[in-house]
C-alpha cells in the first residue's frame, strides 16, 4: 500500500500561502501606522509618499534581479535567503531614528545636505524590505510551475495571492493593538519576527519535484501531465536567456505593460487608504480596524475566486491563456465601480470602503491570472526572470501612482479640496485594467506559447 500523501502540492501552496501572508504584514505595518508617525514626525503627504516610493523604487528594480537570482540559487535557498533579508529590514524600522542619524551624519561627513532623520531612516529601512520581498512573487511563481499542471496554476496562484490579503487582513487586527501597549516600535520587531518562523517548515518541507520523498509517483505523474495531455521536462538545462532576448518577445511585453498599469493600483489601495481614512472620515487607531478588515476580506475572495474563474473557460475548450484572458476581460470592468466612492461618500463611510472593496478585489483576481499568464507562455527556466522584469515594471508604476497621488493629494489639501485630489487617483485606480487588457490583448492576441528559448 502507498502510504505517502497523494496532494502535497496543496501543502506546498500552502507554504507560499504563509510566506505571501508574512510579506504583505511586514509591508503593511508602516502604512497603519502612517496616521500616528506623520502626526508624531510632522510629515507631509509628500514626505509619506517619498518613504513609500523608496520601498516601491528599490522593489521594482531588485524584481529584475530577483527574478535572476531566484532561477540561479534555485526556489529553495532564495526563497530562505529573500525572506531573511525582509524580516531583518521589517525590524530595522523599530530603529529609523538611530539608522536615519547615522545615515544623514555619514551624508553630512561628504558634504552632502540629507533629509530629516527621522525621513532617512524609514528610507533605509524600506529600501532593505524592498530588496528581500522583491524575492517573494519570482520564487513563488516559479514553485507553482514546479508542482502544478497548467489547469491548476491559476488557481493555486490565487490561493497563495490570496496570503496578502490575510496579511492585510491581520495587520489591523494587530499592529494598532501592538502600538498602544507596547509601542510601535514593538509592531514592527514582533511582525517582522515571523519570517524566521517560516524558514523552518520551508526548510524541512520542500524539495524540487524529482527529489521530493513525500510526492507520490501519482502525483508526480499529474504534476507533469499538461492540457494537451503531453509531458512536460521536470529537468531542464540549467542555460540562462539573456534579458534583452526576453524583452525581444511580445509575450514579455504584454505582461510588462500589465504590471506597469495596474500595480500602482494595489500599492495606493495598500498603503494609502489608512490616511484616506483619516482625511476623508476621521477616522484613525482602532477606529480604521473594521472597515480595513471588512475591505481586505473582499479582496481574499477575489483572489481565490480570480483562480478559480479562467477554469470556466478552459473546460469549454479554451486554451489556458486564451481562457485566462476572457476571465481578466470582466474582471477588468469590475474597478470602475471605484469611480462612485467619492460621490457617495456623504452617504456613508461604508460606500466608498466597499466599493473600493470590489475594486481591490478585482485586483487580486488579475493578479492571479496575469502571473500564470508567464508559466502559460514560457518555459520554466525563464519564469524567474519574466516575472521579475514584470515585478520592476510594476514597481515603477508603483512608484509614479505613489509620487504623483502624494503631490496631488498635498496640493488639494492647501487649497482646502482633498476629496478632489482622492478623486483624481480614484480614477486611474478604476479605468487601469481596461487599458491594460487592451494592450495585452493588442500584443498576444491569441495563445502563442515560446518554443524556441
Amino acid at each position: 500500500m502507498n502510504n505517502k500523501i497523494k496532494n502535497y502540492r496543496w501543502t506546498i501552496c500552502g507554504l507560499l500561502f504563509f510566506a505571501t501572508t508574512v510579506n504583505y504584514l511586514d509591508r503593511q505595518v508602516l502604512s497603519l501606522l502612517a496616521p500616528s508617525l506623520s502626526k508624531e514626525f510632522n510629515w507631509s503627504n509628500s514626505d509619506y509618499a517619498n518613504i513609500t516610493a523608496v520601498f516601491q523604487f528599490v522593489y521594482a528594480i531588485s524584481m529584475l534581479f530577483a527574478g535572476r537570482i531566484i532561477d540561479k540559487l534555485g526556489t529553495k535557498w532564495g526563497y530562505i535567503l529573500a525572506i531573511s533579508i525582509w524580516s531583518i529590514g521589517a525590524i530595522m524600522h523599530a530603529y529609523s531614528i538611530a539608522i536615519g542619524g547615522v545615515f544623514t551624519n555619514a551624508l553630512a561627513w561628504v558634504g552632502i545636505s540629507a533629509v530629516p532623520i527621522s525621513i532617512a531612516g524609514f528610507m533605509v529601512s524600506r529600501a532593505v524590505l524592498g530588496f528581500g520581498e522583491s524575492g517573494n512573487f519570482p520564487a513563488a511563481i516559479k514553485v507553482t510551475a514546479e508542482y502544478f499542471p497548467k489547469k491548476e496554476r491559476a488557481l493555486a496562484t490565487g490561493i497563495f495571492n490570496s496570503g496578502s490579503n490575510v496579511g492585510a487582513i491581520l495587520a489591523p487586527l494587530t499592529v494598532p493593538w501592538i502600538a498602544v501597549h507596547w509601542g510601535w516600535q514593538s509592531a514592527f520587531i514582533a511582525v517582522g519576527a515571523i519570517g524566521f518562523i517560516w524558514i523552518l517548515f520551508w526548510n524541512a518541507l520542500y524539495e524540487k519535484p524529482e527529489n521530493q520523498k513525500k510526492l507520490s509517483k501519482e502525483e508526480f505523474d499529474y504534476i507533469a501531465s499538461e492540457n494537451d495531455n503531453t509531458i512536460i521536462q521536470i529537468v531542464e538545462t540549467e542555460e540562462k536567456v539573456a534579458w534583452i532576448k526576453l524583452l525581444g518577445y511580445r509575450q514579455t511585453w504584454a505582461f510588462v505593460i500589465g504590471k506597469f498599469l495596474t500595480d500602482g493600483v494595489w500599492w495606493f489601495f495598500l498603503f494609502w487608504l489608512p490616511k484616506y481614512l483619516q482625511a476623508e472620515f476621521n477616522m484613525v487607531g482602532t477606529a480604521i480596524v473594521l472597515p480595513l478588515v471588512v475591505l481586505y476580506s473582499m479582496t481574499m475572495i477575489g483572489s481565490i475566486g480570480g483562480g478559480w474563474f479562467p477554469v470556466y473557460f478552459i473546460n469549454k475548450g479554451f486554451t489556458p491563456y486564451d481562457g485566462r484572458m476572457k476571465a481578466m476581460l470582466i474582471i477588468a470592468i469590475v474597478p470602475l465601480v471605484v469611480l462612485l466612492a467619492q460621490p457617495l461618500g456623504h452617504i456613508s463611510f461604508w460606500i466608498p470602503v466597499l466599493l473600493i472593496g470590489l475594486g481591490a478585489s478585482a485586483h487580486q483576481a488579475w493578479s492571479a491570472n496575469i502571473f500564470t499568464t508567464v508559466s502559460d507562455m514560457f518555459p520554466k527556466k525563464t519564469i524567474g526572470s519574466v516575472v521579475g522584469i514584470g515585478g520592476m515594471a510594476g514597481g515603477i508604476g508603483g512608484v509614479l501612482v505613489t509620487k504623483t497621488a502624494g503631490a496631488l493629494i498635498d496640493h488639494f489639501e492647501a487649497l482646502g479640496q482633498i476629496k478632489t485630489g482622492y478623486t483624481l487617483v480614484f480614477v486611474f485606480c478604476a479605468t487601469a485594467y481596461l487599458l491594460a487588457w487592451s494592450i495585452m490583448k493588442l500584443l498576444v492576441p491569441k495563445y502563442a506559447p515560446i518554443q524556441d528559448l
